[in-house]
């Protein structure tokens, strides 16, 4: 970084550090003074992530001007000198944000865009989330106020460098499922603390099964309660079925439990209309559940139910087959995710050149490629999107397509969004 990019960039964080202060927020002050920590780091891709936050900065100091201004005018009081210095003080803070955004433009380090765009993303995500909903939806908050911000920050550089490992694809495989179970074992760590009775550690202070049945289910039993079923839908219009390779506290089971066994075997051919009948019965009986006024406890005994022949069905036949077949075959939410993913249009593609060699075959735990996929030249209705079969394909014929992309333009833009949102599901309170 330059000498005149640094003494324009310091300035105006220490000025978002000093109205962080000013208005009683330590963890606020927290986040600015860490990007000015980053802006001295030699990581590169800060000068993407500095020219995002210094042009929200622009931003913040532009409506806190416009705010004054406006309030000293009605009063009939004086407001030129004050729009005079905090006009200097948008000017400082808009040019470093454009000397960071010159310089970010002129690093040819590969994969520095996608790691401070994942870092930017998920900085946006956690603020937007902290700042619009009622509940203390940052764990740390619940116990420090303002505290959710020192998450925030920690988090978006964690994305940053997640991104940065899943960009090479002979390691985004292995750095896929270690997240996914990482993101699993938080979420169920959460869960024990709250079944302990530290009711902070859940969300409403209330205890849900966690069965990805239920958050389709239970709204239709209860009749309200759409937080998670919204939540799946804002995911499935991101990144399509990818929810389900991951983003589902459950699955990751399902993938160790498979990950058992060397190679896949073909599930039989009646599992797949089976799959429909059962998705149809599970809704089904949540809605004349509710709808007939039989007690909860019989609600509760038969999802619980559905969840242990779930996890017997992980630890038999997945771990036999080597397929995933709790996600593929039983869940209703995984049959949700392959069809209504389809509106987003995130693909897995097999090139021209393909030799058909059956590599990827043996490696899709989906069962998504068989024989007839690579023959049509794409991924089955049961593909997530995992990218598995990218990462083990020796000659590069597997792809991630979106229209207007080229391959690995795509594959970077995918990434920046899953990891985004693998961060953003990590830092929320869980139900």
């Amino acid at each position: 970084m330059t000498m005149v990019t640094i003494v324009l960039t310091i300035p105006s964080l220490l000025f978002l550090v000093a109205h962080a202060s000013r208005a009683s927020s330590p963890g606020g002050a927290f986040f600015w003074l860490a990007a000015g920590i980053l802006a001295i780091s030699p990581l590169p891709w800060k000068s993407w992530a500095l020219a995002g936050l210094l042009g929200f900065g622009t931003w913040l100091w532009s409506d806190i001007t416009l705010s004054l201004v406006q309030h000293r005018m009605a009063l009939d009081l004086p407001w030129l000198r004050l729009a005079a210095i905090l006009g200097a003080v948008i000017a400082v803070c808009l040019a470093a944000a454009l000397m960071n955004f010159g310089r970010a433009c002129g690093n040819s380090r590969s994969g520095s865009l996608v790691q401070g765009l994942a870092f930017l993303f998920t900085v946006a995500g956690l603020a937007i989330a902290r700042q619009k909903t009622s509940l203390d939806i940052l764990l740390l908050d619940r116990f420090f106020p303002s505290a959710g911000w020192i998450v925030v920050f920690l988090l978006g550089c964690y994305a940053a460098w997640i991104a940065g490992k899943m960009l090479r694809p002979e390691d985004s495989a292995k750095w896929r499922r270690t997240i996914w179970a990482i993101f699993s074992s938080v979420f169920f760590f959460q869960l024990f603390l709250g079944l302990l009775g530290f009711e902070r550690f859940l969300m409403t202070g209330k205890l849900h099964l966690p069965i990805p049945a239920l958050i389709a289910a239970g709204p239709l039993y209860r009749g309200d309660g759409f937080f998670m079923i919204i939540l799946f839908a804002v995911t499935l219009i991101l990144v399509g079925p990818a929810w389900c390779s991951h983003l589902c506290y459950i699955g990751a089971w399902d993938n160790l439990a498979a990950a058992g066994k060397k190679g896949v075997l073909p599930l039989p051919g009646w599992t797949r209309p089976a799959r429909w009948l059962l998705c149809l019965m599970v809704f089904a009986v949540a809605a004349l559940l509710g709808r007939s006024g039989q007690p909860p406890g019989l609600a509760i005994a038969l999802a619980s139910i559905f969840g242990v022949v779930g996890v017997v069905i992980m630890l038999t036949w997945s771990r036999r087959t080597g397929t995933m077949t709790h996600c593929t075959t039983y869940c209703p939410m995984g049959l949700l995710a392959d069809i209504f993913g389809k509106i987003n249009p995130w693909r897995i593609r097999i090139g021209s050149g393909c030799c058909k060699c059956g590599i990827c075959t043996s490696i899709c735990r989906y069962g998504a490629l068989a024989a007839l996929d690579i023959e049509r030249g794409r991924a089955g209705l049961c593909c997530s999107l995992c990218g598995d079969c990218i990462s083990g394909c020796p000659h590069g014929h597997l792809h991630y397509r979106f229209p207007g992309l080229g391959n690995d333009t795509a594959r970077s833009a995918f990434i920046v969004v899953i990891v985004a949102l693998h961060a953003v599901f990590l830092g929320v309170a869980r139900l």
